[in-house]
């Protein structure tokens, strides 16, 4: 039977990902062959499509993020079987294939009670929220943050998250219908980043003392107002980039306003180590099947219209996680 996968030969739009035929090969030594049942949509494939993050070499399947039946095991592989239902987060890239062969240690087992379309739905995000509530900065009850991009797929696991820990969580949204996705999803006190005063609104939610914490994806629109919004010595983690690319900063900012810390963290070191990856999995499912984060998938598209899927997402038309269906 033939099968496909969403392929690139040159960065650029939306309209360089090419449905075409692909032979995934059988798995090597320490591989194993995943037939995928779903596919996550994360900005970084985004930022892979253009160039703004090379990839090693094209042509090139984009994706960092899927989950499916393991059909074949490579030699050497061990906690793995055929028949296994995994799913997987970070790099090596070509989640965008109705098959792929992966290094079998990225792996992780989905428990029963969690559908692969939701795993493929969660993993990149929800374990970035993990790293983000637990790594960069520890959040527990007393703890007042600010997460951009608050009805998003990171943000809305982040809200419900943090407000399961006991934090007090400020978000900024795009719209009045993405505050209230924002608010049902756990965020105190959702405001309108378009609000040329969101600072001072957030300022003024905090008794003008500032947040321990902001969690920005959005990059160069936001990232020195940010900055306004932490109290003295507080925490300012840079983990995305969506509106572009942050210019050069002078880190003698951080000292004028208040001996800030400031870090530019990546999935990909935090679960590097085979023990990570699992405390992250693990702390993740546990969180969703208690009831503490709900994963939210806004959109479905056919793993076949990644394009369309591109274009919305870079269009912010999306809410939630978005799933490519295969």
């Amino acid at each position: 039977m033939t099968t496909y996968a969403v392929r690139m030969h040159r960065n650029g739009g939306p309209n360089v990902l090419q449905w075409e035929e692909f032979e995934p090969g059988s798995p090597k030594a320490g591989e194993a062959l995943i037939r995928h049942e779903a596919v996550g949509l994360n900005f970084i494939d985004v930022y892979h499509r253009t160039g703004l993050y090379p990839l090693p070499q094209l042509p090139a399947i984009p994706g960092m993020e899927g989950a499916g039946i393991v059909e074949a095991v490579g030699a050497g592989v061990e906690g793995i079987r055929a028949g296994d239902r995994v799913a997987y987060a970070g790099l090596p890239t070509g989640a965008y294939a109705q098959k792929r062969t992966i290094p079998a240690h990225r792996l992780v087992a989905v428990p029963d009670a969690i559908s692969l379309t939701d795993a493929a739905a969660m993993l990149l995000q929800g374990m970035t929220a993990r790293y983000l509530l637990k790594g960069c900065y520890t959040v527990g009850k007393g703890t007042t943050l600010l997460i951009h991009a608050a009805a998003g797929g990171v943000g809305t696991i982040v809200c419900q998250w943090a407000r399961a820990l006991g934090a007090t969580v400020i978000g900024t949204v795009g719209s009045q219908e993405k505050a209230e996705l924002a608010r049902s999803n756990g965020c105190h006190y959702p405001i309108l980043y378009t609000n040329d005063n969101w600072v001072q609104s957030v300022l003024t939610v905090t008794g003008h003392q500032g947040v321990d914490v902001v969690y920005d994806s959005v990059g160069q629109a936001t990232f020195m107002k940010s900055l306004e919004c932490l109290k003295p010595m507080g925490m300012m983690v840079s983990f995305g980039q969506s509106s572009g690319a942050i210019p050069p900063v002078d880190l003698s900012i951080l000292a004028q306003k208040g001996s800030l810390f400031l870090t530019r963290p990546s999935l990909m070191t935090y679960t590097e180590k085979r023990e990570d990856l699992l405390a992250h999995a693990n702390d993740l499912f546990d969180v969703v099947l208690n009831g503490g984060v709900t994963i939210q998938i806004g959109q479905t598209y056919a793993l076949k219209e990644a394009a369309k899927a591109h274009q919305d997402l870079e269009a912010r038309k999306t809410r939630g996680a978005t799933v490519l269906m295969v």
